[in-house]
């Protein structure tokens, strides 16, 4: 099956400092598929799609392993929870808390996010 490339003009921001960045368009997220930004701290974030159209952003970086990969792991679900599945050790890491499923004294950056015109 082909997909149809969305077209829109909506672009995905993230709340940082009490004010909000944009950080890519909207058309360039594929559900279930993550991609990194880089945020004006230097820091970066990962924000994914789900097949209902729904935006979560995190950390990029996995903190077990230290480099910025969680952009480019697995997503699916836990007991209802969407989760990203570091591509790196494979720890999970719920994308609407940020808290790590395998470690839970572990936990990753959690950004709000939003679409605007």
């Amino acid at each position: 099956m082909t997909l149809a490339p969305e077209t829109t003009d909506l672009k995905i921001q993230l709340l940082i400092d009490n004010s909000w960045f944009t950080v890519c368009d909207l058309n360039v997220l594929l559900p279930g598929r993550g991609v990194a930004a880089l945020l004006p701290d230097g820091r970066q974030a990962a924000i994914f799609r789900d097949r209902a159209g729904t935006l979560y952003a995190i950390d990029n970086r996995d903190p077990f392993g230290g480099a910025a990969v969680l952009s480019r792991g697995l997503t699916g679900t836990h007991q209802g929870s969407p989760f990203v599945a570091s591509p790196l050790l494979k720890q999970r890491f719920d994308l609407r808390s940020g808290q790590c499923l395998d470690d839970e004294t572990v936990s990753v950056t959690v950004y709000e996010v939003r679409t605007a015109a």
